[in-house]
C-alpha cells in the first residue's frame, strides 16, 4: 500500500519534524479506534548497538559483518524453528545464531568472548526517547506490556538497566507459548492478558516484517523504523511509520 502523505501532511508540523508518516486511514477515520493498551517488541525501546560495538572491539574491523550475520541468522532460526515445531527459547537461538556467525566469518569466538557478546543482552539499555515516551502514554492511562521474542529473563534484566521497572503491566514473552513471531498464538498473548479487543490493542514493532504478522493477526500497527527501511513488500502496511517512540506517543494522540 502506497505511502497517505496527505495524511502525512494533516498531522501537523511537529509531527513532521519528528518523522512520523500515516500509511492507512486509522488516524483520519470517521470513527477512530480506541487505544487502551500498547504491546511493545523490546528492541522499539531496547538499543542493541553497544553489542555490536563490543563486536567490533572484540574482532577489529569484522564486528559489523559478526553484527550483520548474527542478527539475521538469529531471527532466521526463530522462523524456521517455529514453522518445523523444534523450539528452543531466544537466548539458545541468539547463541547458536552467534556460533553460526563467527564459523562463517572464520573468526576465532572463543569461550570469554562469546560469554561477553551474550552478555551483552542482559545490558541492554533504553534508547534515549524510551522514558520520556514511556511516561507520556501512561500518564493518559493506556496500558503497556512487552510483547517480545526475548525471554522473561533477557525483558527483566533490560527493564532494570534501562530503570524501567514502573512502566510495563505485562512481560509476554513468546517462550510462554514455545513459538515465535509472526506465529499468531504469539500475538494472541496481547489479547488474553488484556482481556481487549484486537481494535483497542495498538502493537509497535520494531521489525517491517512483525509490523505486518501483527497487522494480519488483526492489530492496529505503528512501526517504530529506527532502521529507515522500507516498508515489506507483504500486501499490508503499517498503519503509521515513525523513526522513535516519541512520535509513537504522537501517532496515539492524533486519535484522541
Amino acid at each position: 500500500m502506497p505511502f497517505n502523505r496527505r495524511a502525512f501532511l494533516n498531522l501537523g508540523a511537529g509531527s513532521v519534524a519528528t518523522g512520523l508518516l500515516v500509511t492507512t486511514p486509522l488516524a483520519h477515520a470517521d470513527t477512530k479506534p480506541t487505544i487502551k493498551a500498547i504491546a511493545f517488541d523490546a528492541f522499539t525501546t531496547f538499543d542493541p548497538q553497544p553489542i555490536f560495538a563490543l563486536a567490533e572491539k572484540l574482532f577489529p574491523n569484522k564486528g559489523a559483518a559478526l553484527g550483520n550475520a548474527w542478527r539475521t541468522r538469529q531471527f532466521e532460526y526463530t522462523w524456521l524453528r517455529s514453522v518445523s515445531q523444534r523450539y528452543a527459547d531466544f537466548w539458545q537461538v541468539t547463541e547458536e545464531a552467534l556460533v553460526f556467525a563467527a564459523n562463517l566469518l572464520k573468526l576465532d569466538l572463543s569461550a570469554d568472548k562469546r560469554a561477553q557478546l551474550m552478555e551483552g543482552y542482559l545490558e541492554l539499555k533504553a534508547y534515549p526517547d524510551g522514558r520520556p515516551a514511556l511516561e507520556s502514554l501512561k500518564h493518559t492511562g493506556i496500558r503497556l506490556a512487552f510483547l517480545s521474542n526475548m525471554t522473561v529473563k533477557m525483558l527483566e534484566a533490560a527493564i532494570k538497566s534501562s530503570g524501567l521497572e514502573d512502566m510495563f503491566e505485562f512481560l509476554l514473552s513468546t517462550d510462554k507459548v514455545q513459538t515465535y513471531k509472526p506465529d499468531p498464538r504469539a500475538y494472541q498473548m496481547g489479547i488474553d492478558a488484556f482481556g481487549l479487543q484486537r481494535s483497542e490493542m495498538l502493537f509497535a514493532a520494531f521489525g517491517g516484517w512483525d509490523t505486518a504478522g501483527a497487522k494480519w493477526f488483526g492489530y492496529p500497527t505503528f512501526w517504530v523504523n529506527r532502521l529507515h527501511l522500507p516498508v515489506e513488500e507483504l500486501d499490508v502496511a503499517p498503519d503509521a511509520i515513525g523513526e522513535n517512540l516519541t512520535d509513537l506517543v504522537h501517532f496515539v494522540n492524533s486519535l484522541t
